[in-house]
């Protein structure tokens, strides 16, 4: 694999409609779709990957969950990896959160749940081409 794209839900219904509808626009022979329900989880897969030489495409990231919220879990993504790119994909997230992690150079998009899959391709297009390159 030469790139993956990281997916972070407590939900797993989420992570499966998701995974789902990225799986559609990205080669399984070149992208890897990684879903987790802890964050907790994420961080250390994150510096295995690029450990490895994958090239993470983005990440998309839930605001409310039980372990730690997906506004410290971008932060702490953020500090170690500056050049991640991460989405939030949230219905509880709290706007003054967003727009600090927004103004920080933090977070690229925030997209509401439930989300339509024309919002998603919009804000993944830019990665899909580079996945295909």
């Amino acid at each position: 694999m030469k790139y993956a794209v990281v997916c972070v839900d407590d939900d797993k219904a989420i992570i499966e409609l998701l995974s789902f509808q990225l799986r559609k626009h990205f080669k399984e022979s070149t992208t890897w779709i990684e879903t987790y329900t802890n964050p907790k989880e994420v961080e250390k897969s994150v510096d295995d990957l690029m450990v490895y030489g994958i090239d993470i495409l983005f990440l998309i990231i839930d605001y409310q969950m039980p372990e730690m919220n997906g506004a410290n879990l971008i932060r702490n993504l953020k500090a170690k990896h500056p050049n991640l790119v991460c989405f939030m994909l949230s219905g509880q997230a709290n706007n003054v959160v967003v727009s600090e992690l927004i103004n920080e150079g933090l977070l690229s998009h925030y997209i509401e749940k439930p989300w339509s899959e024309d919002e998603l391709i919009k804000c993944i297009s830019p990665f899909k081409q580079k996945a295909s390159e």
